[in-house]
């Protein structure tokens, strides 16, 4: 059996799992009468709009490779989860599905905890358009006092284009500007939060010339890890090393850890950091 006669025969076992696990009243459809327990072929087809015999073909492992939006509409009809929605597509795509942007929903009192147990290096999570949702005390004293400000003004890009402190704060102001400018670009397709973008980009553009012409360059980069500095008003410059990384089950937000590059840079966050965590024992 080649892999590809591999991958369908996966696939068309999985959708009839799922097909089978299915309750029918659920769907305000009779249960009675049902040879095998779940939903027939035709209703899965008919919810995920495709044609009836490609989707027994599909399950029979001899349907062909289907397309993304195939697989989203039957993920859809099968009522998978996150979870399930991805091995469907890593089965019959070889890959996994493109990020789903959601609205901002906050984190999990189980992963703010995390990011509270990072002290005295800061962190904070961020959405795919770069809207700041969570942080912890390191964040706030050292680079911005997330708390204070209203939700809708806790976006990075919001920040380095239209607070004159975030900005008088960076070494390379337009670098960074570009830099996230570019990152943010490449987070927000890949998360398709097209009409969230739009606004956001429509709003920046008014309001700063510089993120206009800098948005007009099309330029994508990722994340991923590497150097920032800052100029902190108590302690002075700072330096970090960065790294982005994806929360599983979440993949629209990002965590960003920010740690010291040198023992000196260590010494500053601590000074910052620590007499509060004292004050507040």
């Amino acid at each position: 059996m080649s892999v590809s006669e591999a991958r369908e025969s996966s696939l068309g076992t999985y959708l009839r799992d799922r097909r089978t696990r299915l309750d029918p009243a659920a769907f305000g459809l009779s249960g009675t009468r049902r040879r095998t327990s779940g939903l027939r072929r035709e209703e899965v087809a008919q919810r995920a709009h495709i044609s009836p015999t490609w989707y027994t073909w599909l399950e029979q492992g001899r349907g062909g490779a289907p397309s993304a939006d195939v697989l989203e509409r039957i993920a859809r009809a099968l009522m998978l989860t996150d979870a399930e929605r991805e091995h469907l597509f890593l089965l019959g795509l070889g890959r996994p599905p493109g990020i789903r942007y959601r609205p901002e929903e906050g984190v999990t009192p189980r992963l703010q905890r995390v990011l509270d147990a990072l002290d005295p290096s800061p962190a904070l999570v961020r959405t795919a358009t770069w809207d700041v949702i969570a942080w912890n005390h390191a964040a706030s004293v050292v680079l911005t006092d997330y708390g204070s400000l209203p939700p809708e003004q806790r976006n990075v890009l919001r920040l380095i284009f239209c607070d004159p402190r975030v900005r008088a704060a960076q070494y390379d102001w337009e670098g960074v500007a570009r830099f996230v400018v570019a990152a943010f670009r490449a987070d927000a397709a890949r998360a398709g939060a097209t009409k969230r973008v739009e606004a956001l980009v429509s709003e920046l553009s008014q309001r700063s010339a510089e993120f206009a012409a800098m948005w007009r360059d099309n330029d994508v980069r990722n994340h991923g890890e590497g150097m920032k500095q800052i100029r902190h008003a108590t302690v002075g410059p700072i330096a970090f090393e960065y790294s982005a990384f994806t929360i599983d089950g979440r993949p629209d937000l990002g965590m960003v850890v920010y740690n010291p590059a040198t023992a000196e840079d260590a010494v500053r966050i601590r000074s910052l950091v620590q007499p509060q965590q004292l004050i507040q024992a």
